[in-house]
């Protein structure tokens, strides 16, 4: 990679990686970047390239904004000295924007540490017996944020729907970090039916810090606590950081109770009215008010406004049938009356008066039919009696007529025998 330099170190110039031209080596590629002598024997170099084997890499965790020195391992305390720096690997993978130099010591000096700075440092020294050593650095920049907060807390839940509770936020922190959920202390898991959370993570365009957000709903259990107590904690994306935790808070949980069934009132009582009247329908919910109130009729919903009365004026027969309401509520559902029924008086179940004429005119007809079958049957049962009863009277004549000639040989004798 060039000549080693000797003497007394001057301040690096750290700019874009630099090109390499056509038949040119990566070092004499970096050759050209670095410092002329300073005012003593020789000068500095800092290298910033991709170099080498990792070979005894040292893991160090820095803070965004605090100075970070890295040791030369192998160095000479003073110069002259032989060393090289180099930048392995870069998370950003653009210009190197740093103000890094070298310290007398051989030592690289990062005064403010951004994250432009997370990368892979090595540095190459020679001994002035002429042993080799090399330094590796994974460098990881971070930053905590301040603590976590729940905006727009709920101050009252309703059991058995769904609630928002809240939305955490983190502000300002790198890397991005979790932000994490708890009830009365224990973990929330996101199971879609009665935890759900939906997390977000923008990212600053300048400073490059991370915001972080998550929004809790809960749907909570009847009979579950009054005041339940919900918190958040944010959790840093390095190890061996402390959570940060929000200040806790504690909605009321209302628990609404078993309602009482809608009623519906009809008015004339009956639902009975003279055609042209006035029906009126009241509907009659419990005393929590209802969401809204929709009206049917025959099972069919009516496009009517929401209303708990429903006027009925100068009836007629479209408008009889059968009618109900529904009340909605928030935390129960629609809930049905029981369905009334409006007729016109003069109608016989409320059947029209065709439909009264067509069935008084079957019922005619079958009874005449009734009636022709009972003479037929009448008259048949007759004509066999008369048949019946001619064959006997025929032999009663015929045994008269045997007696009477039986008496008058009788009697001719008789007068014969006379004086």
């Amino acid at each position: 990679m060039g000549r080693w330099g000797q003497g007394i170190g001057c301040k690096p110039s750290l700019g874009r990686w630099p090109q390499q031209r056509k038949g040119q080596t990566a070092s004499g590629a970096w050759g050209g970047s670095r410092m002329a002598a300073g005012a003593a024997a020789g000068a500095w170099v800092l290298v910033l390239s991709l170099w080498g084997a990792v070979v005894g890499s040292q893991n160090i965790t820095a803070r965004i904004g605090e100075p970070l020195v890295l040791n030369c391992k192998g160095a000479p305390k003073k110069p002259p000295q032989q060393l090289e720096w180099k930048l392995v690997l870069s998370t950003q993978g653009d210009s190197w924007d740093s103000v890094a130099r070298i310290l007398p010591n051989g030592s690289l000096l990062l005064p403010a540490v951004g994250i432009q700075d997370e990368g892979t440092f090595r540095c190459r020294a020679m001994s002035r017996k002429g042993k080799e050593t090399k330094s590796n650095y994974q460098v990881q920049v971070y930053k905590i944020p301040g603590k976590p907060e729940i905006v727009d807390p709920a101050s009252e839940l309703t059991a058995g729907i769904p609630n928002k509770v809240g939305t955490c936020v983190s502000e300002g922190g790198y890397p991005a970090g979790t932000l994490s959920w708890h009830l009365d202390g224990k973990p929330l898991i996101s199971d879609g039916k009665g935890v759900s959370v939906k997390e977000a993570t923008r990212r600053h365009p300048e400073t490059g810090l991370f915001t972080v957000q998550s929004e809790l709903m809960v749907t909570p259990a009847l009979g579950q606590a009054p005041r339940p107590t919900f918190s958040c904690s944010f959790s840093p994306g390095l190890p061996r950081r402390r959570a940060l935790h929000a200040a806790s808070i504690q909605p009321s949980v209302w628990e609404p109770v078993p309602l009482e069934k809608v009623q519906l009132v009809v008015e004339p009582e009956g639902g009975a009215v003279a055609p042209g009247g006035t029906v009126t329908l009241t509907c009659e919910a419990p005393a929590q008010p209802p969401l809204q109130i929709h009206w049917l009729k025959d099972g069919m919903p009516l496009p009517l406004p929401p209303s708990p009365v429903l006027l009925l004026p100068e009836v007629g027969p479209q408008d009889q049938g059968t009618y109900s309401c529904v009340a909605t509520y928030p935390a129960h559902g629609p809930q049905e009356s029981p369905a009334v029924s409006i007729s016109i008086i003069g109608s016989v179940g409320g059947l029209g008066l065709g439909t009264l004429a067509l069935a008084l005119g079957i019922l005619g007809g079958l009874g005449t039919a009734a009636l022709l079958i009972g003479i037929i049957m009448w008259q048949r049962r007759k004509h066999r009696g008369e048949e019946r009863k001619a064959p006997e009277n025929q032999e009663e004549e015929e045994e008269h007529a045997e007696l009477n000639q039986s008496e008058e040989p009788e009697v001719a004798e008789g007068s014969a025998g006379g004086p």
